[in-house]
């Protein structure tokens, strides 16, 4: 649950209700802007306002300056859903439209959506003078992809990731699970899913896995794990499509989210890594730095993306003599199966060694790389081993 507060970054101080400020009492509240001063809000709002999850499933448009009480339902959902939502998606600055975006989590992993391309004006109060004589935005478009897959627009193009095979055209391509494509958002909008030409971004392999993206305001940003190991790629974003431009050369033994900072100004980006042995740290990096591998001059190019390290957690253990490697252990039908294993450097690795063992499965989460503090004061510091898979 949330208590929701508007908060004014220029006057660094919260927005009261006398002054007009969005505020509503604890519950699982969601909110978007759609503009300035209209929100999207889904909230507690009594009797058959939540579903049986205990979410929205009613989305109001809340005008600045009047009672929620006032605002006009414009999205529903049924009971049974997880939650409803409603937001918009502004990608002019890309070369793309203003999207506005409703949907429906059926389950925990299913999501049915609805589209449409509005103009600025449309955002506005509806008694707000700079929509006189406009006219009404187009209808909503559904969709029309499996309730499973995530969707999401950048620019001029449809991103869509995969968590179950889609064909897309009876008889044509059939993507895999795991993929990430892209297609023309216009022509799959008007013409339908049947007219388009997917362009496949990642496509998995026994040994990679799709991990997610982000974007700044030139480049794409595609984070995938080899072997649960991290790899961050580089695409230029244009009319064409991506093109890649290079990042890390292999993918390494650490947990990396990247992220814009702005990405509505430049290509800078947060860095977020950790390790078995390094803590949490944050640093600056700056897309538009990647260097491709043919142009690498050195191996320190490989993070050529790096601009400065900022900050970091204090490390909790002495980790100076600790190595951390990976290794494959065979399963009865023949599958390597990565772990990792901490150790002190030039143990002999001949099962006499004390070692604690650590796996985990479930919701479809592999276990990465993270700081082991606990582990690190109270085991490896006092020479023992740990594998982790």
């Amino acid at each position: 649950a949330t208590y929701l507060k508007e908060f004014d970054f220029l006057e660094e101080d919260f927005v009261s209700e006398e002054e007009g400020g969005f505020i509503l009492p604890e519950a699982k509240t969601r909110a978007s802007y759609k503009s300035r001063d209209v929100l999207y809000v889904g909230s507690d709002f009594g009797e058959g306002s939540l579903t049986d999850s205990g979410y929205p499933r009613v989305i109001k448009e809340w005008v600045r300056g009047t009672s929620i009480d006032d605002a006009a339902t414009v999205f529903e959902g049924e009971k049974t859903d997880v939650s409803v939502s409603a937001y918009m998606n502004d990608q002019r600055l890309r070369g793309g439209p203003i999207y506005e975006i409703r949907s429906r989590s059926l389950t925990f992993y299913t999501t049915k959506r609805w589209v449409r391309r509005v103009e600025y004006e449309h955002l506005l109060a509806p008694n707000d003078p700079a929509r006189k004589d406009l006219a009404e935005p187009e209808e909503f478009i559904d969709v029309d992809i499996q309730a499973d897959a995530g969707v999401t627009f950048v620019g001029k193009w449809l991103m869509i990731s995969l968590r179950s095979d889609w064909e897309p055209i009876a008889g044509g391509n059939t993507y895999k699970s795991g993929s990430l494509l892209y297609v023309d958002a216009d022509t799959f909008l008007t013409k339908g899913k049947e007219a388009c030409d997917y362009c496949v971004l990642f496509a998995p392999t026994e040994r990679t896995a799709y991990d997610g993206y982000s974007f700044t305001k030139n480049y794409f940003i595609l984070a995938s794990m080899n072997n649960v190991k991290s790899k961050l790629d580089f695409y230029k974003m244009d009319e064409d499509g991506f093109t890649y431009v290079g990042g890390d050369k292999e993918a390494q033994i650490r947990s990396c989210d990247a992220g814009a900072i702005d990405p509505t100004e430049d290509d800078e980006i947060w860095l977020y890594t950790s390790g078995y042995t390094q803590p949490s740290s944050l640093s600056i990096g700056d897309a538009s730095k990647v260097v491709s591998e043919s142009e690498a001059a050195s191996p320190e190019d490989k993070n050529s993306y790096l601009v400065e390290d900022l900050k970091s957690l204090p490390d909790m253990y002495d980790a100076s003599d600790l190595i951390v490697s990976q290794k494959f252990a065979t399963s009865k039908d023949g599958t390597q199966i990565p772990y990792f294993v901490v150790s002190k450097k030039g143990i002999k690795l001949d099962g006499n060694n004390p070692t604690l063992l650590y796996g985990y499965g479930g919701f479809e989460i592999s276990l990465g790389p993270k700081y082991i503090a606990t582990v690190g004061v109270s085991w490896l510091e006092r020479g023992g081993g740990y594998v982790e898979g």
